[in-house]
């Protein structure tokens, strides 16, 4: 099930558009909830939204500069999502750099390279989902 949410003209939910969300979509007990805040890497940084986790995703394609760019995402976040990896071979984007970014800004996050076309990385990503939950 999807819930949306529009938050008008500001950048980012906050919890009680989060509460209404949840109200609506009437999650059975013990479910998994994933919260997709789109729009920009600073605001939704900055708001606590209840969840067990913040997860930033960053794809390839948008350079390995953006930890450092827009640090307070990557600092607040547990996990950072490396998507889009089957594309390497076509751009110049350098691995090993952004990871070092993302860990100077946040020494404790882990990361998992993924691609949702060829499948690489996501049974780590799953693994972790599980053992959350």
């Amino acid at each position: 099930k999807v819930s949306q949410i529009n938050t008008g003209t500001g950048c980012h939910l906050d919890a009680s558009m989060i509460e209404r969300g949840l109200q609506q979509l009437n999650p059975p007990l013990n479910s998994v909830v994933m919260i997709e805040n789109v729009g920009n890497l600073v605001c939704p940084a900055l708001f606590d939204l209840g969840e067990q986790a913040k997860i930033v995703i960053l794809s390839v394609t948008e350079g390995e500069d953006k930890p450092l760019k827009y640090p307070h995402i990557f600092r607040a976040s547990d996990i950072m999502i490396l998507t889009k990896i089957d594309l390497l071979p076509y751009l110049q984007f350098d691995v090993q750099k952004c990871i070092e970014y993302a860990k100077e800004v946040n020494p404790k996050i882990q990361i998992f390279q993924v691609s949702a076309t060829t499948g690489a990385g996501l049974e780590n990503w799953y693994a972790w989902l599980t053992a959350s939950l």
